[in-house]
């Protein structure tokens, strides 16, 4: 097994062997580009962005500026929307479903180093995937951790850090990132918190 399918194993690799420092160089020449270009350009910003990841929806769309370190090993659903300062370290495979909307600097981490100073010295890293599922809502400068999934129709408040599962169908906030109450009815009705919605087509 070489270093590359140890990595997409979630076993120790080193990153700089099997032509995954070429493929990280690759990858930030692709980002350079589109993180670059013209506002104007939408079409061709899509297509840039698809040259990116590995599998991507439709309709969807990430404010530049953007980073990641493979791209192929993320896989987006339809409709989704990340604000600018998108971080996503791919080292393990990121799933991300449809109808996500991530804030700004919105950072997904599947890479990670051994804890003991010894080990880390080896240059051993590895990637344990983190999987979100559909209609969930990331706030401004959340991170979420290696190994994380959240469940669908989540929503993760602003400045949390998420070091565990979330499941599905809650509001969760914190450092670390906590359960705060489920989703009800009743938030349907309102826009934010208890102000209630002045329109019929929502």
């Amino acid at each position: 097994m070489n270093h590359k399918e140890r990595m997409l194993s979630e076993l120790p690799c080193k990153a700089w062997l099997d032509g995954l420092a070429e493929e990280r160089l690759e990858t930030k020449r692709k980002l350079f580009k589109f993180n670059n270009s013209f506002p104007e350009g939408g079409r061709e910003q899509a297509e840039q962005l698809r040259a990116i990841l590995g599998k991507a929806g439709k309709n969807i769309h990430i404010e530049p500026p953007f980073r990641c370190d493979y791209g192929t090993n993320i896989e987006v659903g339809d409709n989704f929307y990340a604000n600018f300062n998108c971080v996503i370290l791919d080292v393990g495979r990121v799933i991300i479903g449809n109808n996500v909307k991530f804030g700004p600097n919105v950072s997904l981490y599947t890479a990670g180093h051994p804890v003991h100073p010894e080990s880390r010295r080896s240059g051993y890293e590895y990637g344990i995937g983190i999987s979100i599922g559909n209609d969930v809502w990331l706030g401004g400068n959340v991170v979420v951790n290696q190994g994380v999934n959240i469940g669908e129709n989540a929503v993760v408040g602003s400045g949390s850090v998420v070091t565990k599962d979330i499941p599905a169908n809650v509001i969760a906030a914190g450092n670390p990132c906590r359960v705060i109450r489920e989703i009800t009815d009743e938030d349907r009705r309102c826009y934010y918190r208890n102000r209630l919605f002045d329109v019929d087509d929502y």
